[in-house]
């Protein structure tokens, strides 16, 4: 059976002002990851949402100097690392569009090259989120394979539709979420983790939720394809910064989907279903 070792790196995000600050910042989480590398083999490596910039305003309105081609400085850092290793790398950048700015995962495999990337499909706009007012958003799904596991991210806001994840799942044969995040500590973070553990639940799947590191962000989780008192998931500190090793063993999401046929107990159409309304 497949199975995948995984560097999830919950990761202090500087300010970035200039261009200069943003690839300082990227040359100081590249040493890191290197450090890391060169003491344990991973094959996946994975960055949160935006992982080059600070998710502010006062960055959002630099994006004409932040904001990156698909091959910009992120690339170049994160692909020759990846070659140097010979470890896939999936890392957030502000990206630069034909007409429009996208928040985006890009991934990069172990020849340095890229495979592609996904533009966040549903923006933010409540709470410490102004998304709408800088972004737009994507118009496709990305899925790739990784000796022999199914992986697909999304970002932050995404994981709160549950249609997305389903689909991955279900159309795509996705077995690893890479839920990839910029949470602040608003309103809305206490429930987060209530949709991770969901997700991954009821579609009986690996879902990694990766938050930044700092006071305002942290409480990453990864999420088992089964959740339960002994099997709690993995959770990352409350704030520090963290580089944590994680298995995925295509076995397990066999081994649960056995156990638990929620997936085979499905209805086709649930809309087929005419509703029973009493009373008057």
């Amino acid at each position: 059976m497949a199975r995948l070792k995984v560097l999830a790196c919950q990761i202090d995000v500087s300010a970035s002002n200039t261009a200069s600050d943003r690839d300082r910042h990227l040359d100081c989480v590249a040493a890191k990851i290197r450090k890391r590398l060169q003491n344990q083999r991973h094959d996946l490596v994975v960055l949160p949402e935006l992982s080059s910039i600070d998710y502010s305003r006062a960055s959002f309105d630099r994006l004409d100097l932040l904001a990156e081609p698909l091959e910009g400085p992120s690339f170049e850092r994160f692909g020759a690392l990846a070659r140097e290793f010979g470890v896939t790398i999936v890392y957030g950048i502000p990206r630069r569009g034909a007409d429009a700015y996208h928040i985006s995962q890009v991934a990069v495999d172990g020849s340095g090259n890229p495979i592609g990337y996904f533009d966040k499909l549903h923006l933010a706009q409540y709470g410490a989120s102004m998304e709408k007012d800088y972004f737009s958003r994507g118009d496709h799904l990305f899925v790739f394979r990784h000796r022999g596991i199914t992986i697909a991210p999304i970002i932050c806001y995404d994981i709160r539709i549950p249609e997305l994840t389903r689909t991955l799942a279900i159309d795509h044969g996705v077995q690893l979420v890479l839920h990839c995040s910029a949470h602040f500590r608003d309103e809305s973070f206490h429930s987060w983790h209530h949709f991770s553990v969901c997700r991954a639940v009821e579609n009986q799947i690996y879902l990694l939720s990766l938050n930044r590191a700092g006071e305002n962000y942290g409480n990453s989780i990864f999420c088992t394809p089964w959740i339960d008192e002994n099997n709690p998931g993995l959770r990352f500190p409350q704030t520090a910064e963290k580089f944590e090793t994680i298995e995925v063993d295509a076995e397990v999401i066999e081994r649960v989907r056995k156990m638990y046929s929620l997936l085979d107990d499905r209805v086709d159409d649930y809309s087929a279903f005419a509703p029973f309304c009493a009373g008057p």
